[in-house]
């Protein structure tokens, strides 16, 4: 060890998405990282086999971009080599709102889209070319262990085997620091209530939304049929747009298009999934659906909904445990939130080990940590929710009508005016704080939109 890495051994239980930005972050600190897999994965899996949902389409937000470039610097760049465009997100996207199409200005705000499977195996790659880091793939956690003074020292793991001719031996590992990345499927509160540490329910937003994916061919610069957009979307809107979709430029020139709609499946058959697009209102993924001529399987995907387990309000929680990512928190996909959020996470975890280091001492650590992650995911746990609930009529939260009533108003106003356009673009990007929309003059041009209607 060293005054750089003070500490001996962090465990992170998941090797997926947020496990690898997170053992990232541990390999500034700690002189061993080892992610328990479950699955059987190498340097060259893109998406992990226990996420189904990384088939589908997924947005960077500008905020997760600049995280992950200072994580793994030259990331973008690799990416833009291997055909994943950058852009502004005002001059690249061809962006229908319930009421009309987003102007097409510039914003400040840049972005990249990818598929998550190129994204993760390159992740991968750089993650496990650490000389910190060391993975134990087929190997599942099955618990924690303890100290004596009560904080968590490890994990208990078991080896998945061949057969029942080979019987796996359970093991230890002792750690400075355990960190469940395990996703949605997480067994930790499980795991607390077997050391005696209560959990509060966890909170549930039904989203009912279900996504249709399919990759398929893009025209080259130059070829008939180049479009002059990088995304194209129909945003999904309670109650007056239950069917939407997102299509986006990916890398080796192809589309990645999910379609969505509540309480409703797009179909997987070809037939079916260019009906379904062509029910949309913008008219450009149809457009590009029936021109394709190669296609990837189209896959559908129903585990929507939003769920946060509480861990901020874990009263004894123990020094050496750390949860994050989809263990603590999902959000519905369709408003892109969920790699941006779990780099902001592993942003966190950074700074706080950073003032550790400085103090010598990892005592606190997990507890602060997951109160300080409470408050981060409470901004896109509302953005989330509140949508969804207003699908359900009657009953809603006062918070969910009015951020409701204003948003509709506020997009009125944004598809005539570029500037206010901008900053709901910044906002959704989470490079400035909602704050933003409601300054006076952005709220007076919204009151007057609504004081117009009345009239």
């Amino acid at each position: 060890m060293s005054t750089e890495r003070p500490w001996g051994k962090a465990v992170v239980i998941g090797g997926s998405y947020a496990g690898l930005v997170t053992a990232r972050v541990l390999s500034d600190f700690f002189s061993e990282v080892v992610l328990v897999e479950r699955d059987a994965v190498d340097e060259d899996t893109g998406v992990h086999p226990g996420a189904p949902q990384g088939y589908h389409a997924h947005a960077m937000l500008a905020r997760g971009g600049q995280i992950l470039e200072r994580l793994f610097p030259g990331l973008r760049e690799e990416l833009r080599e291997a055909g994943a465009p950058v852009f502004d997100y005002g001059e690249g996207i061809d962006f229908l709102l319930p009421v009309g199409l987003a102007p097409r200005h510039r914003t400040g705000v840049r972005i990249q889209t990818f598929t998550r499977d190129e994204l993760e195996r390159r992740l991968r790659r750089k993650v496990l070319a650490l000389p910190q880091v060391t993975q134990l793939p087929s190997t599942r956690c099955t618990g924690l262990t303890r100290g004596p003074s009560g904080q968590v020292s490890g994990v208990t793991c078991r080896p998945h085997t061949a057969g029942p001719a080979e019987p796996a031996e359970p093991f230890e590992l002792a750690a400075d620091l355990v960190v469940d990345a395990s996703g949605r499927s997480s067994s930790l509160t499980d795991w607390l209530g077997a050391l005696g540490i209560a959990v509060p329910p966890r909170r549930t937003v039904k989203a009912k939304v279900t996504y249709t994916s399919m990759n398929f061919d893009r025209p080259h610069v130059g070829q008939p049929g180049h479009p002059d957009f990088y995304v194209a979307y129909q945003m999904l809107f309670a109650p007056s747009v239950p069917r939407a979709g997102v299509m986006l430029a990916v890398e080796r020139n192809r589309w990645t298009c999910s379609l969505f709609g509540f309480q409703d499946q797009p179909p997987t058959d070809d037939k079916g999934y260019l009906e379904f697009a062509e029910s949309l209102t913008n008219p450009r993924l149809a457009e590009h659906i029936s021109r394709r001529t190669v296609q990837e399987p189209t896959r559908r995907y129903t585990n929507t909904d939003n769920q946060w387990r509480l861990y901020h309000a874990v009263k004894d929680w123990p020094d050496g445990l750390i949860a994050l990512g989809d263990a603590v928190c999902v959000f519905n996909p369709v408003y892109g939130q969920g790699l941006t959020v779990a780099a902001m996470e592993a942003e966190l975890l950074q700074e706080m080990l950073k003032r550790c280091r400085a103090a010598g001492r990892l005592d606190g650590l997990a507890g602060g940590f997951q109160k300080r992650l409470g408050r981060l995911l409470l901004g896109p746990w509302t953005l989330s929710t509140n949508s969804d609930l207003m699908w359900t009529p009657g009953g809603q939260p006062l918070a969910a009508r009015f951020a409701h009533w204003y948003n509709t108003r506020l997009f009125r106003v944004a598809v005539k005016d570029a500037a206010v356009w901008t900053r709901f673009v910044r906002v959704v990007n989470m490079v400035a704080s909602p704050a933003l929309l409601f300054h006076p003059l952005v709220a007076l041009k919204v009151l007057t939109v609504t004081f117009r209607q009345r009239a």
